[in-house]
């Protein structure tokens, strides 16, 4: 990374501080003012990183990103209906099977090996 780069990096780090310090310093009865002074500080931190190539490499992989995500093919109402219902079999036949094998170890180490079911 160029020194250019951290340069933005760390001026964007500041402005963000000076968001929070105006914040603060501006008398509670004024939320808006300090609201602002808090998102005046975020935008402009955001512009210093846009401006920087780390900024400019998220951006590029963003874009990418969505054009990935408009290639997702989402499923039918009928094949999400079934795939839940496949879910929800699968977790019942799984709990049954579970409770089979603690009821199982229950009596096997209770009743058998320490003999206190008698």
């Amino acid at each position: 990374m160029e020194m250019q780069d951290k340069i933005k990096l760390a001026l964007a780090g500041l402005l963000v501080a000076a968001g929070i310090v105006g914040f603060y310093m501006i008398p509670a009865d004024q939320g808006i003012l300090r609201a602002l002074s808090f998102v005046a500080g975020v935008v402009l931190a955001v512009g210093a990183i846009w401006l920087s190539q780390p900024g400019k490499s998220f951006v590029s992989y963003a874009n990418e990103s969505l054009v990935e995500a408009r290639k997702v093919v989402w499923p039918t109402r009928k094949e999400a209906m079934q795939m839940t219902g496949m879910v929800f079999v699968f977790v019942l036949v799984l709990a049954l099977f579970m409770w089979l094998v603690d009821s199982s170890l229950s009596w096997l180490f209770y009743d058998v090996i320490l003999g206190r079911g008698k």
